[in-house]
């Protein structure tokens, strides 16, 4: 190849990277300027998405002589004070505290504190 050769051919590989250049500018303006219309879907379609609750009453360490020497009315101590809050979790990750209540003879929690989004950060960090 001629040195005019390799030099036209880099002016149009030039030409072409200017031209993507331009239309991803544009796209990305109009992205912003007007939301998508199946946006609303999307969002829609994300409120049928199954996640796993689940409360924490509190912990416990033991050993496995411990664990071994359980039976029928062994009791476990927790390391919560009656009374603290109820940890609620999301697919496993911190989201709120909580109170125990009964409802309809069954349990459940009200949500006293929900963790800030920087609280839940820190937490997976």
């Amino acid at each position: 190849m001629a040195d005019n050769e390799i030099e036209q051919g880099l002016e149009g590989v030039a030409e072409a990277a200017g031209e993507v250049a331009e239309a991803a500018t544009a796209a990305a303006a109009t992205s912003q300027a007007a939301p998508k219309k199946g946006s609303a879907r999307t969002i829609e379609f994300l409120m049928d998405v199954s996640l796993s609750v689940s409360v924490e009453v509190g912990r416990a360490r033991m050993t496995i002589n411990d664990l071994l020497q359980m039976g029928p009315g062994s009791v476990v101590e927790l390391e919560k004070l009656a009374g603290e809050p109820l940890d609620i979790f999301i697919n496993g990750k911190p989201v709120a505290r909580g109170e125990a209540v009964i409802v309809n003879e069954k349990f459940g929690v009200r949500l006293t504190d929900i963790i800030s989004p920087e609280d839940r950060v820190e937490g997976i960090v």
